[in-house]
């Protein structure tokens, strides 16, 4: 195995991506580049948004798989998840050519052992706390970078920030039990709860996993969890009682210490809250008490990372983080297809959001009908996975209470499963009319297209929702609204 000290010298060393055009594949790319690397690779003909991110950075990159393309002084090829060494053609070559080979998440682990390491994980919010600490790092102008698992406009429309080499700090996921590889010195843990069914068996199995990450953590590092998340205090207690030597740091509204959560109003435009150890007003522009979680979340580790490294913040010093902090929190403005607003088109709001999970749902649409109590909330739903949608069945059925109209569709399939029949997409909206007698369904998204046209009015907010394309019909919407055609 690939470890550390391989990447730790990377000046003149030729890497090669397969799969480079993936939002963590492209991030990975641009901190290789950074630090030294030659950095090249390969994906499908297919346009994304890292198309340009990569033409920017001036990485080379061929469109579509060949032998060929796998450079003969290639010292190490990383690659997607989606491609395996079976059946890809160029990996196939790196193993003829003995290199070796690492997955994004095995090369993501490596990376993380060249400077000290923040891990964000949990089955919520942890894109969104990863961004809003990467918003932070880069406000208080600290020298570490940043790796989230969405582009933001903070940061140029990628999913990156480079600020230097003290410190990394990554979103990392549980599924597989990818996060893993990562070698964290400070961890997040922001919810535990059930989810990616088809791989873990039931709630212990997925909570053995977060303990088994939080036992990973370096000697004398920091466990910063989430009081208010009976999974994540379950798994802060494990893993205290038997690492007696790491500190745990809760934040929430039922935390005592620093970064308990007291005072939290809305006013417009904000929601406003202060944190028990910092005079500082602060705020999120973003609707949603979790989104107030996820910021108390960020600034807990970006406090804490600052004090163990004795970093002070560019022109200030620690003393007055608490108003930095605050001024940082306030500059960020959302992260793609979190709480993502596309624009206003005749009077109606059009958002989109990847909540994907129950309590995803339940707490995002609560917290824009608490952000915009004015507006008709109108939710387009699309389940992701079919083994996902049987194991919630009935927590996804009760997601849509504030909603004011809902709009289903098929489930959307992930490539890692089969439809193993009995479950569908019109299963569960049978499920969501018996509560919201007012839901609708249309097999495929586009086919709801006439329907909302004479249905969304002025003062309306619609919001897509979920893994699966329906994106693209609130993207359709929005332009065919603002006079664009579709």
């Amino acid at each position: 195995m690939v470890g550390p000290d391989f990447l730790r010298d990377t000046g003149g060393k030729t890497l090669y991506l397969v799969g480079i055009k993936g939002t963590g594949m492209a991030a990975l790319a641009e901190l290789l580049l950074r630090r030294g690397a030659r950095v090249s690779g390969s994906d499908t003909t297919e346009r994304f948004y890292t198309d340009g991110i990569l033409q920017e950075l001036k990485i080379p990159y061929h469109e579509g798989f060949d032998a060929a393309h796998v450079p003969a002084e290639a010292d190490l090829v990383v690659h997607s998840s989606a491609y395996s060494p079976e059946s890809n053609p160029e990996l196939k070559r790196a193993r003829e050519m003995g290199l070796p080979l690492l997955t994004y998440t095995e090369a993501l682990g490596a990376y993380s052992g060249l400077s000290p390491s923040a891990g964000i994980t949990g089955v919520h919010g942890k894109t969104t706390t990863t961004a809003m600490a990467g918003t932070l790092v880069k406000e208080l102008g600290l020298p570490g970078a940043v790796l989230a698992g969405s582009a933001l406009g903070g940061f140029g429309g990628r999913s990156t920030w480079w600020g230097g080499e003290e410190f990394f700090i990554a979103e990392t996921c549980e599924y597989q039990r990818h996060f893993l590889s990562f070698h964290p010195r400070w961890v997040i843990l922001t919810s535990v709860e059930l989810d990616h069914p088809d791989y873990f068996r039931d709630y212990g199995d997925i909570l053995s996993a977060f303990v088994e990450y939080g036992l990973r953590i370096h000697p004398g590092g920091a466990l910063i969890y989430c009081a208010d998340n009976p999974g994540a205090r379950e798994a802060a207690e494990e893993i205290g009682s038997r690492r007696g030597d790491l500190r745990l740091i809760p934040y929430g509204m039922s935390a005592r210490g620093r970064f308990g959560i007291r005072d939290m109003r809305r006013t417009r435009g904000a929601t406003r809250f202060r944190l028990e150890g910092f005079e500082a007003d602060m705020g999120v522009r973003i609707p949603g008490t979790h989104s107030v979680l996820n910021a108390a979340a960020a600034a807990a580790l970006v406090q804490t990372i600052m004090e163990d490294l004795g970093l002070d913040p560019a022109g200030a010093s620690r003393s007055e983080s608490g108003d930095l902090l605050a001024r940082g929190l306030e500059a960020f403005s959302g992260a793609k297809r979190r709480s993502e607003i596309l624009g206003e088109a005749r009077g109606i709001l059009f958002m989109d959001d990847y909540a994907h999970h129950p309590t995803e749902l339940k707490t995002t649409l609560a917290g824009l009908k608490d952000f915009h109590p004015h507006r008709r909330l109108v939710a387009d739903f699309m389940s992701h996975t079919y083994s996902r949608t049987a194991a919630l069945f009935s927590d996804f059925a009760a997601s849509f209470g504030s909603a004011d109209l809902v709009v289903l569709h098929r489930i959307y399939a992930s490539a890692r499963e089969k439809n193993p029949g009995g479950i569908g997409g019109r299963d569960l909206f049978e499920a969501v009319r018996k509560l919201r007698p007012e839901a609708v369904y249309f097999e495929e998204p586009e086919d709801a297209a006439d329907f909302l046209r004479r249905e969304l009015r002025q003062g309306d907010l619609f919001i897509t929702l979920g893994a699966g394309d329906n994106w693209r019909l609130g993207e359709m919407l929005y332009r065919e609204f603002q006079g664009a055609g579709p």
